[in-house]
């Protein structure tokens, strides 16, 4: 009995994968991760929401933080904000234009801000499916969520969403569409004539 003991202990010393895989084993039972392990799990072909945080400067792209500032980041899909004194900075995740003919980059502000909106389809949405409503009221329904921030652009605003699941996603004909709680906080934040730059 003793010598069959002994040989096990060599046995699993000698053996790296076995090894390895106690020690897997015991790490997991430790910390109670098997549950959360099996959770990990998920099918191959399930499509993942691709926002992916990158650090931006504001000092690289505004001479200064007067009445805050704001970002739009088409690459890594995310809404970067400053307040004037530089003592708030938020990141929010959002949906960005499907692809480039619907992008717009450059400068621009806010110019109105609009509680609870109606959503009005663009000519161009209404061309391409002339089936959209004229207008949608506000309500869980309405494309542009529980906020909308008008841009000096025609037709492009940060707003809220009626879908989360467009959040870090190429869905948008042109806006930048945040989790609406997230656009109610950035809405309470920001002040007509906030700067804005798309990238």
């Amino acid at each position: 009995m003793h010598r069959r003991t002994q040989s096990h202990r060599i046995d699993t010393a000698t053996n790296p994968a076995r090894r390895r895989l106690l020690r897997l084993s015991a790490a997991a039972l430790t910390l109670g991760a098997l549950p959360a392990l099996a959770q990990t799990e998920r099918p191959a072909t399930k499509r993942r929401n691709a926002t992916g945080f990158r650090s931006v400067q504001w000092q690289d792209h505004f001479e200064s933080l007067r009445f805050g500032a704001i970002i739009c980041d088409t690459s890594s899909m995310a809404v970067h904000y400053w307040s004037e004194d530089e003592s708030t900075y938020h990141a929010y995740p959002c949906s960005v234009p499907m692809s480039e003919s619907f992008s717009r980059r450059g400068r621009t502000e806010i110019t109105l801000k609009r509680r609870n909106p109606t959503w009005i389809p663009t000519p161009n949405m209404r061309r391409r499916d002339p089936d959209l409503p004229e207008m949608v009221p506000p309500g869980p329904d309405n494309p542009m969520g529980t906020r909308a921030l008008n841009l000096t652009w025609q037709y492009y605003r940060i707003h809220g969403i009626d879908n989360p699941a467009k959040v870090g996603r190429r869905a948008s004909n042109g806006c930048f569409g945040l989790f609406n709680h997230h656009v109610e906080d950035l809405f309470d934040r920001v002040r007509v004539g906030t700067q804005v730059v798309v990238i």
